[in-house]
């Protein structure tokens, strides 16, 4: 009996574990590009394949100008809470990217770059979730 609960945690563990880190990189495709420009929108998010859950254009996705070295670091000593977030300590350049206009099959983006804070979801050490930019540097 001990065994097999044994077992059962350890699938457990492993199974969420697995979630985080699929998450984590779910992450990295929609919101981590070092050199995004404000004129590529359109196509990294099609590259990407980055769509709404309904598998349409989104609104708006925001690319992080940084590496994950950089921003992973916000889950840990390089961020503080933020409600239910954790808000970066220093500022990120950002491109926040908004549809212009689409038909199935094709969204057509605009961005505009700035320098913000970003509040970031962290689960196990891990960013999972963009939340949003913060304009004033509190």
């Amino acid at each position: 009996m001990r065994t097999q609960f044994v077992l059962l945690l350890s699938a457990t563990v492993l199974c969420v574990n697995a979630d985080i880190s699929e998450r984590y990189q779910k992450f990295i495709n929609q919101h981590i590009v070092n050199r995004m420009s404000v004129d590529g929108c359109t196509s990294v998010i099609a590259r990407r394949r980055i769509k709404t859950a309904g598998n349409e254009c989104k609104e708006t996705n925001t690319f992080i100008r940084a590496t994950t070295g950089l921003v992973k670091p916000i889950c840990d000593r390089a961020g503080e809470p933020y409600g239910e977030m954790t808000k970066s300590t220093k500022p990120f350049d950002i491109v926040v990217c908004k549809l212009k206009g689409g038909r199935p099959g094709h969204c057509d983006y605009r961005g505009n770059s700035y320098t913000r804070k970003i509040a970031i979801k962290c689960e196990q050490g891990l960013p999972v979730h963009f939340d949003r930019d913060i304009v004033n540097f509190e």
